[in-house]
């Protein structure tokens, strides 16, 4: 089988997708060519694939990649106005993603799973409800395993997850059940617009017609604008009771609505994102074909993904929750239903979104830790309306030195408060390896001293070493919501100085030392 024979493609970027294409595109009888912005020390798996006869290009995109070429299939981290893309289009190149090559090749069913939040999970539970069906079935797509591979493999049924920037260039992507889960502005960085993400959303369904069907959130009013705008027959899901037809939840119970209900389980204990995902999935599995028996032993069978509200430490009450997966704010609020007294850690890339969203989940937050290259913006949100400080990490230091000087200028300092637990104590916590709001230091006696600055008019913290916190799990990617909960009041501010006799700098809201401001502090005189 040589479905690109005689095809010259150059794929723009050698990340996990980028990988997949060159190879599947290599195999399949193309002539494959790799330009990597990355110079080639820095590629790993560089040898394996020339190995298999793709030509690598690294060190920078250059016009003289596409000459000969008769298709650009273009990776996620390559956004449209990048000049490799725009060079292509002044060619008159065709422009695909990965998924289109997996979509050329395909030859059995698929399910499409999209949406701002919540993709990998709902894309498990349908995968599992096919098996449990007695299918031959795999989760595949942007949740890992490039779709363009599994579409090559000897399977029954696929269940694909795509992103906005996969759907973005496809030509032939033709599921026979699509599901767009939610909609909330994300991405807007590459796409450069809410309504440029929307429709890249709403490509998922672009060529269903006929027996297709489509699953839309009706509880969510971007999402089901968008939905109603499906070719094909639409089926709804929602978290409170169904209407005919679709797939909810009555008392307690997940059930499709008909004149006799048919049940699908009980409702998962694990907040509201991870219920309505389970609710999607049901209904996306119905609309596949699959029974009830089925659809009920496959989502019972499914235990929330890495990174999604794992509990991965729990010491003096506080409990350590890992759910890095949030990425944006929508995702965030969703980890914080149902949550009282927590600390949230926040930050890492904004990705052009609104972040003021996130002062929804003020009432259930005792303390903020912002951290990462929007650590100022999360600080903006939530400054003096809940206990904020900064957990600056070593790469982003100048940067957030500048940008507090040229906003604020210098004097602030660290949130703080009186009696509250730390979320993480002791220099090179869970999350970050500062403390928030401080600044580690080795002295010359060779004991480490942890100094900081209490907010102004804060009562005084008992003085004296924070005691090491638990180890727990930082996930890859922008860390939006990893959160502690448990005791009340428990945040992440750390009032106090360090020990008698030890001199301390003023620090800014960032956690960094203010330059020429700096007093002493012993157990008599504060900072």
């Amino acid at each position: 089988m040589n479905a690109f024979a005689g095809e010259r493609a150059v794929v723009a970027g050698l990340g996990a997708s980028g990988i997949a294409a060159a190879r599947v595109l290599r195999a399949e009888g193309a002539d494959v060519t790799v330009t990597e912005r990355r110079p080639r020390e820095q590629v790993p798996g560089l040898a394996e694939i020339e190995a298999e006869g793709v030509r690598v290009l690294a060190g920078g995109h250059r016009p003289e990649h596409l000459d000969g070429a008769t298709l650009v299939v273009t990776s996620p981290g390559v956004a449209d106005h990048e000049p490799v893309l725009v060079w292509a289009a002044d060619r008159g190149l065709p422009v695909w993603s990965e998924i289109e090559v997996g979509a050329r090749l395909a030859r059995v069913p698929y399910v499409a799973v999209t949406g701002t939040n919540g993709k990998s999970t709902t894309t498990e539970m349908v995968a599992a409800a096919m098996r449990a069906a007695g299918l031959r079935a795999v989760a595949c797509g942007n949740i890992g395993y490039p779709f363009s591979l599994a579409a090559r493999e000897d399977h029954q049924a696929l269940v694909v997850e795509v992103s906005s920037f996969q759907l973005r260039h496809h030509v032939s992507f033709h599921p026979r059940v699509s599901v767009l889960l939610n909609l909330a502005p994300d991405h807007l960085d590459w796409h450069g617009s809410f309504g440029a993400y929307a429709a890249a959303k709403a490509r998922v369904f672009e060529l269903q017609e006929g027996s297709d069907v489509h699953v839309g959130n009706a509880d969510d009013a971007a999402a089901a604008a968008v939905s109603r705008r499906a070719p094909c027959a639409v089926r709804w899901f929602r978290l409170a009771e169904p209407g005919r037809g679709d797939v909810g939840y009555a008392g307690g119970e997940l059930v499709l609505r008909g004149d006799v209900d048919v049940a699908l389980g009980r409702a998962p204990g694990r907040g509201a994102g991870f219920r309505a995902d389970a609710a999607a999935a049901a209904a996306a599995a119905l609309a596949f074909g699959l029974d009830a028996t089925a659809v009920r032993e496959g989502l019972g069978s499914v235990e929330p993904l890495p990174h999604r509200g794992q509990v991965v430490a729990e010491a003096g009450g506080v409990r350590f929750v890992d759910d890095s997966k949030a990425t944006n704010p929508h995702a965030a609020l969703a980890a914080l239903d149902g949550m009282r007294d927590a600390v949230l850690i926040a930050g890492g890339q904004a990705k052009g979104v609104d972040l003021a969203p996130l002062a929804a989940a003020i009432p259930a937050l005792a303390g903020v830790v912002a951290i990462g290259e929007a650590a100022l913006q999360v600080t903006a949100v939530f400054d003096g309306r809940v206990p904020v400080a900064t957990a600056a990490s070593p790469g982003h230091v100048p940067r957030l030195r500048r940008a507090r000087r040229a906003v604020h200028g210098c004097g602030a300092r660290a949130g703080g408060g009186p009696g509250r637990r730390r979320a993480g104590s002791g220099c090179g916590s869970p999350v970050e390896r500062e403390r928030p709001g401080r600044r580690c230091r080795r002295p010359s006696e060779g004991r480490r001293q942890c100094l900081a600055a209490p907010a102004p008019g804060a009562p005084r913290a008992p003085r004296g070493r924070g005691r090491p916190g638990p180890r727990g799990h930082r996930a890859p990617g922008s860390g939006w919501s990893a959160r502690t909960s448990g005791r009340p009041g428990a945040t992440g501010s750390a009032p106090g100085c360090a020990a008698e006799g030890s001199c301390a700098a003023w620090l800014g809201p960032s956690g960094i030392p203010c330059p020429g401001r700096s007093r002493c502090c012993s157990r008599r005189r504060s900072c």
